[in-house]
C-alpha cells in the first residue's frame, strides 16, 4: 500500500451490511501500533463509517493475528478486518518468516471467507530501540492506518457497487456460466 488513492473520498456516508469492522492489533510495540489503529479509525470515520461500527481487539503478538481474523470474519458479523502490527527482528528468530507468515495468512483467510483483511502489518528491515526509530515509526504507522483505512472504505464501497448491480440486472443481461469442458473418449 505505497501508493496514494486517486480519489480518496468517497460518499458521506454508506450503509455496512453486515455493520461491523474488526480491528485486530498486537501487543508488541503497542505505543507505535496504535499510531495505526488510531489513523485508521480517524480514516475510516472520515469515509462516512461510524465510530460505533469499529470494533477492536488486541492479540499478543502479529503471529497471533491470522487466527483471530479467522474467527472474525467466519462469525458472520463483520463486513473487512484490519490488522495491524509491526514485526521486528528480536534476534531469536527472523522476522522475514513471521512476516511472511502472517500476511500469508491474513491472504488465505480473506480468499477463504470471503470477507476483504486489510493489513497494516509492518516489517523494518532493520529497528532498533532507540528514540529516532521509534519516532521514524510511529510517524509512518499515522500514515499507513490513512492508508488502510482509505483501502478498507473504498473496497467495501466497490463490492456494495457490485452486489447491487449484480441484484438489479435481469437475469438476461448477466453474462452465462462459462461451459464446463467435456470429456471425450479416448
Amino acid at each position: 500500500m505505497n501508493q496514494t488513492l486517486a480519489n480518496p473520498s468517497f460518499s458521506s456516508s454508506f450503509p455496512l451490511p453486515r455493520g461491523r469492522i474488526a480491528i485486530v492489533s498486537a501487543s508488541w510495540h503497542r505505543e507505535i501500533v496504535d499510531r495505526a489503529r488510531l489513523s485508521l479509525r480517524a480514516e475510516l470515520e472520515a469515509q462516512g463509517i461510524a465510530p460505533e461500527s469499529l470494533e477492536e481487539f488486541d492479540v499478543p503478538g502479529a503471529f497471533e493475528i491470522p487466527l483471530h481474523a479467522k474467527l472474525l470474519a467466519q462469525s458472520g458479523r463483520f463486513d473487512a478486518v484490519i490488522a495491524c502490527a509491526l514485526v521486528v527482528d528480536g534476534g531469536i528468530y527472523r522476522h522475514e518468516f513471521v512476516a511472511a507468515a502472517v500476511i500469508d495468512g491474513l491472504m488465505r483467510v480473506q480468499l477463504d471467507a470471503g470477507v476483504p483483511v486489510f493489513s497494516a502489518v509492518l516489517t523494518p528491515h532493520h529497528f532498533h530501540e532507540h528514540d529516532v526509530h521509534r519516532e521514524f515509526f510511529a510517524a509512518h504507522f499515522v500514515e499507513k492506518g490513512r492508508e488502510v483505512g482509505r483501502a478498507c472504505a473504498k473496497t467495501l464501497q466497490a463490492i456494495a457497487a457490485m452486489e447491487t448491480a449484480a441484484r438489479l440486472s435481469p437475469p438476461s443481461a448477466r453474462p452465462a456460466a462459462p461451459a464446463r469442458p467435456v470429456a471425450m473418449p479416448g
